[in-house]
């Protein structure tokens, strides 16, 4: 519990501690009292907006307490429900599904990368989920599938088991082939190739993955020679086998291209690298022109990961 008091001439600091309060999830018991349940992350949350206070000129106290009785704590528990919440975002994504073949690629995708991070935010200080999370997760899969089965048929299954280190020697000059109207994962996924593993690679871009040639390294769809494989993207499992995941700054791009594909954790580069991808594909008429197009974002990107910091002085 954090127990605050300002003088009522002191709106601002009073205004930046409740939005400070609000977007890590405490609930007000009445003015000037928050709570949050019992946690390292909790008391370090209302230590902060205390030191706040008390830095504006107010008074403040954090204090832990246990709930009287059953009673009580189910009112606690309560004041905590996310599921309004789940139910506006779960409107947001009916809406969404239902003017799917009406929208272009990337309008419809930023409209559902909005709502997942609405939903990640929501999760973050979800503090008792219950069914309600349960059917957006479901919802947001559903939905995502909805948009792969329109823009990107052919969306492959994660595969099990390990994944086999292979020696970069036996893939130069080599023919790669994915299935054609490239998105994000299988834009990288051939920048990757081209700048990390075979400089001299091709490119074939399958209508029909499985009719992919023999000798074509097949990637990104069901059967392919590298593709999903339980928790990791194409893109991850092509770092994975060419001993390049200690690369701090492909790793941070595999994060983004994960979060892409199938979601997760987002980064913030995640929203503008979608919509830069997106414009690119409206914009360009073939596969070969978008990867030509979205090579110097994925090059910059990486460079940018790549920079040392700056240290603070």
């Amino acid at each position: 519990m954090l127990v605050i008091s300002l003088p009522s001439t002191h709106k601002t600091p009073r205004m930046r501690v409740w939005r400070a309060l609000k977007s890590r999830g405490a609930q007000p018991l009445r003015d000037g009292v928050y709570v949050l349940p019992d946690s390292d992350r909790a008391r370090e949350v209302l230590d902060e907006q205390a030191h706040d206070v008390i830095a504006s000129g107010g008074s403040a106290q954090v204090l832990n307490f246990t709930s009287a009785s059953e009673g009580q704590q189910h009112e606690l528990v309560k004041m905590f429900d996310r599921s309004d919440s789940y139910a506006e975002l779960l409107h947001s994504l009916d809406r969404l599904k239902r003017r799917v073949a009406t929208l272009d690629e990337g309008e419809a995708r930023r409209e559902l990368l909005v709502v997942r991070r609405e939903f990640d935010a929501l999760v973050a200080i979800d503090f008792f989920p219950g069914p309600s999370r349960h059917q957006l997760e479901a919802s947001l899969t559903d939905v995502a599938a909805a948009l792969d089965k329109r823009f990107s048929p052919g969306e492959p299954h994660a595969a099990s088991g390990r994944i086999a280190a292979r020696d970069s020697s036996a893939y130069r000059a080599r023919t790669w082939g994915t299935r054609e109207h490239l998105w994000i994962d299988r834009v990288a996924s051939a920048w990757l190739i081209r700048r990390f593993i075979d400089a001299q690679a091709k490119f074939q871009w399958l209508r029909k993955p499985k009719n992919c040639p023999k000798r074509t390294v097949g990637f990104d769809f069901d059967g392919a020679e590298f593709t999903h494989v339980g928790g990791r993207v194409t893109f991850e499992v092509l770092m994975a086998a060419f001993g390049l995941s200690d690369n701090h700054a492909l790793a941070r791009i595999g994060m983004i291209i994960h979060y892409l594909d199938v979601g997760g954790v987002e980064l913030p580069e995640a929203a503008g690298l979608a919509a830069i991808a997106a414009g690119l594909r409206a914009g360009h008429a073939t596969d070969d022109a978008y990867l030509a197009a979205m090579t110097p974002v994925l090059d910059g990107l990486y460079s940018s990961f790549s920079a040392p910091k700056e240290k603070t002085p």
